[in-house]
């Protein structure tokens, strides 16, 4: 894998279009593969979506009886979507992975769909091999575990002969990917009806197709509102919506409680602090609660790790089994940086210094690891280097030229 430098950078105002969503683009390519076709606009193009669009090729064209290999590169959303439409739609198929993806959790399916006309073999992990037909009826899940798994069922249900209700055992967290799936669904002519505790699904419901644009990524701006944090300069962030439904819009709030002035002109996200010359660029520690919004949080942390005071972000259990464990990999890529993090629980506590130092950070191939550290080169005292320069395909091909337009330098050593 390669490795790239982020050198001392250029600092200036810049205008960012953020792409579009990659949480919005797996549920529209989905949705309009199960319509048999629609007019998607602006759908995201990484490793993840192109994931999804393959294996969802791969299912619909799978033939009775036949056992198909539906390969989810290093996707925990392909993987956890696709696998109950599978078994909604009968198709026998073998799932695999790459990466950290064979270790992420898929036990919930494990106990639920043996119990609804599914077979279910599995290590533990990928490769994971299913068959049958899926049945509809209830489901019961937590739901403090990842929403990807209601997310799966909600696109499966439908599909079902009877009617089917997932019931939620504790309190719904990552409410809002929830919400973005019903809303999807919705735009494809599926309904889902909240009841107390869960979701009603009527049955054999047909997808149809439709018009459909995808807005921006609101993870990704956190990215860009790093650097205006960091670089006091104005960054310009264009293809967001206002009133998404993403989570991750709670960014702007985030940035404004640690000083940076944020607000909309004209359909643009404006973003600059003005007090970037002060000590510790102005910038105030603040408390994050993580629970709704994970994957913010590295990001977050490399802002935390400048302002002044102790941030302590909460409620981020879940970041361990992500990509790479994100609060492990944070915490080592700040104190390689010479900040000051520890880690107690589900919790990482960051005390902000004045400036970073330079140093080799490893990006555990995690997109969203690079991303965010390449942020604190503006507020770094030496050259960074980061391994894994390849990760933000996953997400975002494009990150490095935008980052050239932010000012930001950098160079990729190939292996």
């Amino acid at each position: 894998m390669a490795e790239v430098i982020f050198k001392k950078p250029q600092r200036r105002a810049a205008d960012i279009k953020i792409p579009a969503s990659k949480s919005i683009s797996h549920r529209a390519v989905i949705a309009a593969a199960l319509a048999g076709g629609a007019e998607l606009h602006n759908i995201g193009e990484n490793n993840d979506i192109s994931a999804t669009r393959e294996a969802m090729c791969a299912l619909l064209s799978a033939k009775e009886n036949e056992q198909i290999v539906v390969d989810c590169c290093e996707s925990g959303s392909t993987l956890r979507f696709l696998i109950p439409i599978a078994a909604a739609l009968g198709v026998n198929a073998e799932f695999i992975g790459h990466g950290r993806l064979p270790e992420r959790p898929i036990g919930t399916y494990e106990e639920l769909l043996p119990n609804h006309g599914v077979s279910f073999s599995t290590s533990g992990g990928l490769p994971l091999e299913i068959s049958g037909k899926l049945l509809a009826g209830d489901f019961g899940l937590r739901g403090d575990i990842s929403s990807q798994f209601i997310s799966g069922l909600l696109f499966a249900l439908p599909l079902c002969e009877g009617d089917s209700r997932i019931i939620l055992t504790t309190p719904l967290e990552s409410e809002s990917y929830v919400r973005l799936t019903i809303d999807t669904l919705a735009a494809f002519g599926i309904e889902i009806e909240s009841i107390e505790n869960g979701y009603a699904i009527k049955s054999k419901q047909k997808y149809i197709g439709a018009d459909y644009t995808v807005e921006g990524d609101w993870s990704q701006a956190a990215f860009f509102l790093n650097i205006a944090a960091l670089s006091g300069e104005e960054i310009r962030i264009t293809g967001l919506r206002e009133a998404s439904l993403q989570g991750d819009r709670a960014c702007v709030d985030l940035y404004r409680a640690f000083g940076v002035d944020i607000h909309w002109i004209d359909g643009a996200l404006i973003a600059q602090n003005s007090n970037v010359l002060k000590p510790h660029a102005g910038l105030k520690a603040t408390s994050v609660d993580a629970s709704q919004i994970p994957d913010l949080v590295p990001a977050l942390a490399i802002c935390a790790a400048i302002a002044e005071g102790e941030t302590r972000i909460y409620n981020a259990g879940r970041l361990r089994i992500k990509e790479s464990d994100r609060l492990l990999a944070m915490k080592n890529a700040i104190c390689a940086l010479s900040g000051e993090v520890r880690i107690s629980g589900d919790e990482i506590i960051i005390k902000g210094k004045d400036y970073l130092h330079g140093g080799t950070v490893n990006g555990e191939n995690d997109h969203r690891i690079l991303m965010a550290v390449a942020s604190a080169a503006f507020r770094a005292k030496g050259e960074i280097a980061v391994s894994d320069a390849e990760s933000v395909n996953k997400s975002y091909p494009d990150f490095y030229k935008d980052y050239e337009k932010a000012g930001g330098e950098y160079v990729i050593n190939m292996g």
